[in-house]
């Protein structure tokens, strides 16, 4: 006779799942990092995201982006300018944050909530993605009853590329300080190769004809539209909180 089957013996130990692949060191965040230091000679930071450290290169002027984008309106410069959520990052030259408090004095500003913040020798500021080459930027879609997008629209670039600036620049925000909303982007991207220096607004130097824009003038701007700003949206809330701003 034939005797009884084996019992079936099933496992209760948990499914291990397959092992994650480590991190890229080299994936777009290192891209960023390397863009700065090598094609720049920026200085960064350990971490993530990338930032870059202010006060050696460069200081920066950060204001609310629809006063700086009515102060650049106003001048022809081209120094490096970004844009972070609803606030604007102006690069000036090494040293100018500790100059400003006293040229707002200077200028008549110093008693007035401006919302116009300097960051110098020790800052930081997110590192804004670096701008795409023209031969890397997706071409236009097609017309036609086959195309996927609306004619003339841009297909999407790949991961970790940045979109075109002068295709898609965010508009300027309300006023605050939301500046970590979304990633910052280059509106004026510096120029691998060249030195920054030479094109950042800076104190005029007595009997020196240089290139570099009048930071005097730059800051008197962007105070005069920050106050503008602020007062706009002062008058445009009701009688009742305009009394409790004051």
């Amino acid at each position: 006779m034939f005797g009884a089957p084996p019992p079936v013996i099933t496992s209760s130990a948990p499914v291990v799942p397959l092992p994650r692949r480590p991190l890229d060191p080299a994936g777009a965040s290192g891209q960023v990092r390397r863009w700065y230091e090598n094609e720049l000679g920026w200085p960064t930071v350990p971490g993530e995201p990338p930032r870059l450290v202010v006060g050696v290169r460069y200081d920066v002027l950060d204001v609310p982006a629809e006063a700086g984008h009515a102060a650049l309106r106003r001048s022809t410069a081209g120094f490096p300018v970004a844009v972070h959520g609803d606030r604007m990052l102006l690069l000036v030259a090494a040293g100018s944050a500790e100059e400003i408090p006293g040229l707002l004095e200077w200028l008549d500003w110093g008693s007035l909530p401006l919302d116009l913040v300097p960051i110098g020798a020790g800052g930081l500021i997110g590192a804004p993605s670096p701008p795409v080459p023209d031969e890397q930027r997706a071409a236009p879609a097609p017309c036609g009853p086959n195309a996927v997008a609306p004619c003339g629209t841009r297909t999407p670039s790949p991961p970790g590329a940045d979109t075109p600036l002068r295709d898609a620049l965010p508009p300027p925000g309300p006023p605050g300080r939301g500046g970590s909303q979304g990633a910052a982007v280059w509106l004026r991207p510096p120029e691998p190769g060249c030195e920054v220096e030479a094109s950042l607004p800076t104190l005029s130097a007595p009997g020196c004809a240089g290139d570099a824009p009048d930071l005097v003038r730059l800051v008197n701007t962007v105070a005069t539209q920050c106050h503008r700003v602020r007062l706009r949206h002062a008058y445009a809330q009701p009688p009742a909180l305009r009394a409790q701003g004051r």
